[in-house]
């Protein structure tokens, strides 16, 4: 008997057959078919008052810089990104 897999995505895939897209993990940086990541969005915040003065940012608090990255299986259980559905 198999066990189940708790990772399902509901990725549906455009080529019929041949070499899946790799994606890097932003994480471990271990190449991974783009269809068993995790998509995560990171953002930088500037927390020194003097470099968000020079910038022209005030007192508005946003996130600046924002990058999406994609997570392997193992980081993303590791980091809890996704969790195990019971």
């Amino acid at each position: 008997m198999s066990k189940k897999s708790f990772y399902k995505r509901g990725w549906s895939h455009t080529k019929g057959r041949g070499r899946e897209s790799t994606t890097t993990c932003g994480f471990c940086g271990k190449k991974v078919p783009k269809y068993k990541t995790f998509s995560v969005a990171r953002a930088f915040r500037i927390t020194d008052p003097l470099l968000k003065r020079e910038l022209g940012y005030g007192r508005r608090a946003t996130s600046i810089l924002q990058s999406k990255m994609s997570a392997c299986p193992a980081c993303a259980r590791h980091r809890n990104i996704v969790r195990r559905k019971r």
